[in-house]
């Protein structure tokens, strides 16, 4: 239903902790939490300090691409003394199976989460299949 697509993350995780941030021509990843509640797959994803305006959310085909933005708070021209939280730009893909219905996703951020909901598609919820006998008339001869 829903697929992992960067398996080079933990990679990208240990050379941020060794080398420093990545720099500004490769996008970070943000961390996701993903799991199926009834008829809906929720994907959460950690945007702390991202403004809800810079973040971009399309779907072509079956891949869903999240895309957002965020800046240093800091005056230009400030000197830092101490910069640990990650600036520039956060994308994630995740490759959404045919079974879902990608016409309805719903989003929401808050709290520095940002929140899909995807609907699992009409035609692959589990559905009950009347049995029907055959003639149910019995004629009787005499």
């Amino acid at each position: 239903m829903l697929m992992r697509t960067d398996p080079f993350r933990e990679l990208d995780r240990f050379a941020q902790q060794v080398f420093g941030p990545a720099s500004a021509a490769r996008p970070s990843a943000m961390p996701m939490d993903a799991y199926r509640a009834g008829d809906d797959f929720v994907v959460h994803f950690d945007l702390p300090g991202i403004d809800p305006e810079s973040i971009e959310l399309d779907v072509e085909r079956n891949v869903l691409n999240v895309r957002a933005e965020r800046r240093s708070p800091a005056p230009e021209g400030a000197e830092p003394v101490v910069a640990e939280r990650p600036t520039g730009t956060f994308t994630r893909q995740l490759f959404l199976g045919e079974t879902l219905d990608t016409e309805r996703i719903d989003a929401s951020y808050e709290s520095g989460v940002l929140t899909l909901r995807v609907p699992v598609a009409e035609q692959a919820k589990p559905r009950r299949i009347h049995i029907t006998g055959g003639d149910s008339r019995k004629q009787i001869s005499s």
